[in-house]
């Protein structure tokens, strides 16, 4: 069968970011400091420069992009739109499939988009060094990258499994110039605090957060840039979704379910949040959001204000956590292994605007496997979780013999985590379910702050 693909004009990559924060019904609710109470945006100039926390406090619906930046999109934007035909071919059905492919980037992953913009607005502010973290090396690649196309050196912590488990990953940062250092690290107080306490400490991206914070308030040359979770790093992401909506809309087609995998967030509000819009505005969309069952934040967090590092360094965010001392396990759910969500997403969420499901590691390998012999494409991991919600949702059409239209964000390639494709086809990789005494014991620690 043939395939078939979407594609865009550079004239049609998005103008403007979308911000889903002037659609919420209700408004976010305020980042709170150590005593409990609203700080404002002040309280982030230690590690953001004044451009970026504009956007993080905006309501404004549209945000433009900045021409360098768009200039910058053209290296792989517009990004193509797929009909899964083979795929629907086999598992028998007949609902639409549809996926927006971010692999394309010069990076592997839908990183790139943030990463670009912050590059960006810290060189107009004139930063000369950025620090960070990443978990599964999407956005560690993303940002080194960035960093060396707007001339920013570039720190990354990566979090200490994910180093060992993925060195193409770290040697595509360093191809770009950016140093990457396995966290936690002697370089920083609480790495050496961490490392005194235990020396084969695995690390997580709490950890990596918390180190990469501590240098950047440190050192006057030096602002933090994060990944995800933030609300300007997922209304840099909308790009996606308004693509995938145009090019939907240039084959009279509209989507019954989004699908998309969600860590802290940046990938499903990238897909998901112009859809938003739309089901503000009454149309019937469903928004799914899907996480691993080994670190599933929305699906069995609690809601309520949470650090966003483990040391506690960062304001305090309303959000689905698990607790911020959470410390996932060593295996390769990789960058969804973060202790909570954005507060944007998290609001939806409880405000029930929005789904989330969780699948089981196992799952999301079948499911990646079944995808790329069908479609061709090796996803990443991230991206299988996503790809397993949509299987499980097609095998619910075939039963109930319905056909939906169903859009979900392919996030990344796979090409540098075929070590794990490896252990699945050994047979050694096995699911795991997050204890719920573990969870309840990271829950009684959060801080005493009421919702």
């Amino acid at each position: 069968m043939q395939q078939t693909k979407y594609i865009l004009e550079e004239k049609d990559i998005p103008t403007h970011w979308y911000n889903v924060v002037a659609d919420m019904p209700n408004p976010p609710a305020p980042p709170l400091g150590p005593d409990g109470k609203p700080v404002g945006p002040d309280a982030l100039t230690a590690i953001f420069p004044d451009n970026i926390i504009e956007q993080e406090v905006s309501h404004e619906r549209w945000i433009k992009i900045p021409d360098e930046v768009r200039q910058a999109y053209t290296m792989w934007r517009p990004a193509p739109l797929f009909r899964a035909h083979r795929l629907e071919t086999a598992l028998g059905t007949k609902c639409k499939i549809f996926y927006k492919y971010e692999g394309v980037s010069p990076a592997g992953s839908h990183k790139l988009n943030s990463a670009i913009a912050q590059a960006y607005y810290n060189k107009q502010a004139g930063i000369k060094r950025l620090t960070t973290e990443t978990g599964a090396g999407q956005w560690g690649s993303s940002l080194a990258l960035a960093g060396h196309m707007f001339g920013i050196e570039v720190r990354i912590f990566m979090v200490k499994v994910s180093y060992q488990q993925k060195p193409f990953r770290r040697s595509m940062m360093q191809a770009w110039g950016a140093e990457v250092l396995a966290s936690p690290t002697p370089v920083t107080e609480y790495g050496r605090r961490l490392l005194a306490a235990d020396p084969d400490n695995p690390g997580s991206l709490g950890i990596a957060i918390s180190e990469a914070v501590e240098e950047a308030a440190s050192r006057a040359d030096t602002k933090y840039s994060l990944g995800s979770v933030l609300n300007h790093v997922l209304l840099h992401q909308t790009v996606i979704g308004l693509e995938a909506k145009k090019q939907l809309e240039m084959i009279g087609e509209y989507p019954d379910m989004v699908f998309a995998p969600c860590g802290g967030g940046s990938n499903f509000g990238g897909i998901a949040f112009p859809f938003l819009a739309d089901k503000a505005a009454g149309k019937n969309v469903r928004l799914v959001a899907v996480e691993p069952t080994s670190c599933p934040s929305l699906t069995r967090g609690h809601y309520a204000y949470d650090y966003g590092d483990t040391a506690g360094m960062t304001p305090m965010m309303l959000q689905y956590t698990l607790g911020h001392d959470f410390m996932p396990p060593s295996i390769h759910a990789g960058g969804l292994r973060y202790h909570g969500a954005s507060s944007l997403v998290s609001q939806l969420y409880n405000e029930k605007l929005i789904e989330a499901v969780a699948v089981p590691q196992l799952a999301t390998f079948d499911a990646g496997v079944a995808f790329a012999r069908a479609e061709g494409i090796i996803p990443a991991p991230e991206s299988c979780h996503g790809i397993s919600a949509v299987i499980e949702e097609v095998k619910r059409c075939n039963e109930a013999g319905e056909a939906k239209t169903l859009l979900f964000n392919l996030s990344g390639h796979g090409h540098f985590d075929m070590a794990s494709y490896d252990k699945f086809f050994a047979g050694q990789l096995e699911d795991y379910v997050y204890p719920e005494e573990e969870i309840a014991a990271a829950l009684h620690r959060l801080p005493s702050v009421p919702v």
